[in-house]
């Protein structure tokens, strides 16, 4: 056997959802930027989940279905009051949330296609009803119910404030839920995988996905982000700021990635936006700084920013609080951890991989009273 730390490189599956190749990002063979410039979260929804793009019919329907499924039952709501507030962070409430919505789901462990594929449109709905429910109740808010004549993409930011959002800020938020739909089979969809290959429930999977993207390794880069940034507070502090995390060996969130050489093409879409939406908002140092750490960065080391780093300012100009940005995260992956975790029911084996053995030889047992 071949140990390969991290799994770096190895294969583990085939899949027909989105693929990486030469720096490349494309969902069912569309690129990313195609999808990032025109698309709906909703069509792109589709396209995971059917490998197709939808024709007006089929998207209208979907529509329906997500906004018919995105109220949160009663008990989840009330569940959240009961949590320690100012101590719980908002994947750890989304966690528990999806796990919870398991137990009123009456069909949760029914393993027929056509119902897991519903258990995934009414999984997808709620997402973002559970981010914004508990952003509210935490700061002592009723929540505010979804409306039905609201994309998704605008729905978020209406539950989330209770105001009407503007077309930049729906436009901004869509391209972000777009870019982060899905992304091969990165650490919380091979998690997904892992979970459902052992025909554990849809449930299960989404929940051991959201423990995998909750680690700062992965979904939660881009808070990490925001927080250096915050640390900086002005442009003209950048330089030193980041020359000293370099010189003490430290890691600058949101650069670099495990699959990518040449540099992340989705980051190009968000610093775009960011520059836009920080403008619009007077708050244009937050997309400066960015720039400059960038600047600084790149001219030390061959690490690009990726799709974490300008996400942040993005998210910040929303008026979005830092700590929600990896919710918002999972909020669009779920919809490439359920095309994974419907594919991996439609051809499935038990992801069993081995390890390679470093302890000792063969030892021989010692009784107790013998032992030193």
């Amino acid at each position: 056997m071949t140990t390969t730390k991290g799994l770096e490189g190895i294969v583990a599956t085939t899949s027909a959802i989105s693929s990486i190749i030469d720096d490349t990002l494309t969902y069912v063979g569309y690129n990313i930027d195609d999808l990032a410039d025109h698309a709906s979260f909703e069509e792109v929804i589709y396209l995971l989940w059917h490998q197709k793009l939808p024709n007006k019919q089929e998207l209208t329907l979907l529509k329906k279905e997500l906004a018919e499924n995105a109220a949160l039952p009663d008990e989840v709501i009330n569940h959240f009051k009961t949590y320690p507030i100012d101590k719980v962070h908002p994947m750890a409430a989304l966690r528990t949330a999806v796990s919870l919505l398991g137990l009123y789901d009456a069909e949760a462990d029914n393993m027929d296609p056509e119902v897991n594929y519903h258990k995934a449109v009414r999984l997808q709905a709620k997402m973002p009803t559970i981010v914004t429910a508990f952003s509210r109740i935490r700061k002592g808010l009723d929540p505010i119910a979804p409306r039905t004549d609201l994309g998704m993409a605008a729905n978020f930011l209406y539950m989330l404030t209770g105001e009407e959002p503007s077309e930049v800020a729906i436009e901004a938020f869509n391209k972000a839920l777009v870019l982060h739909a899905d992304h091969e089979l990165n650490a919380s969809t091979f998690t997904a995988r892992v979970c459902v290959a052992t025909l554990s429930d849809v449930y299960s999977g989404v929940t051991a996905a959201i423990g995998a993207l909750k680690g700062p390794l992965h979904g939660g880069a881009n808070e990490a982000v925001m927080k250096m940034l915050s640390e900086i507070g002005e442009v003209e502090n950048a330089e030193s700021y980041i020359r000293e995390k370099l010189a003490n060996k430290e890691k600058i969130m949101g650069f670099g990635h495990r699959v990518y050489r040449q540099g992340d093409p989705r980051a190009k879409h968000l610093r775009e936006m960011s520059e836009k939406l920080t403008h619009l908002t007077g708050q244009p140092k937050w997309y400066d700084m960015s720039v400059k750490v960038e600047e600084i960065v790149t001219s030390e080391k061959p690490l690009p920013p990726n799709v974490d780093f300008y996400s942040a300012s993005v998210y910040h100009s929303l008026g979005i609080d830092h700590d929600l940005f990896t919710p918002i995260f999972a909020v669009s992956r779920v919809s490439g951890w359920l095309a994974h975790i419907l594919e991996q029911y439609s051809n499935n084996r038990l992801i069993r991989p081995r390890a390679d053995y470093t302890g000792p030889g063969k030892q021989d047992y010692v009784p107790l009273e013998k032992r030193s």
